[in-house]
């Protein structure tokens, strides 16, 4: 039952565009006592139809920049595969401290960036929402 949960919440928060394993990677290791290099591989492979859908949908509003698109496909591939195997050789322990950290400074930053879009002040650590249509 756990497992459906953890899908269930990580496929909606996926959705929503915020990011599956945020909650997927968390979960499996926690309830399921899943090593994190299988934690992760679960979530990349679940990225890939999600992401093909998400690229689809965004291609079709007109969200994508089509000249930057063939460049970060090549590099987020080098990215993908040189990570993948410094993750094999780094103790599974030291990788969830690794991602623990990520995950607080991608939280704190998330509260930083909030705070200053309410105080309408521009940051350039920030994204511009007001770009995104």
């Amino acid at each position: 039952m756990i497992i459906y949960l953890i899908s269930l919440i990580s496929g909606i928060i996926s959705g929503m565009g915020i990011g599956g394993g945020t909650i997927l990677i968390p979960g499996l290791i926690i309830f399921l006592n899943v090593k994190q290099q299988i934690a992760q591989s679960v979530n990349l492979l679940i990225f890939v139809p999600t992401g093909i859908i998400a690229l689809y949908s965004h291609i079709k509003q007109g969200n994508i920049e089509k000249e930057s698109l063939s460049i970060l496909i090549i590099f987020g591939i080098i990215g993908s595969i040189i990570g993948s195997f410094i993750a094999i050789f780094i103790n599974s322990n030291l990788l969830r401290k690794l991602f623990g950290i990520f995950l607080f400074l991608m939280g704190a930053y998330e509260i930083y960036c909030s705070i200053i879009s309410k105080k309408n002040k521009k940051n350039s650590l920030c994204k511009d929402e007001t770009k995104i249509p």
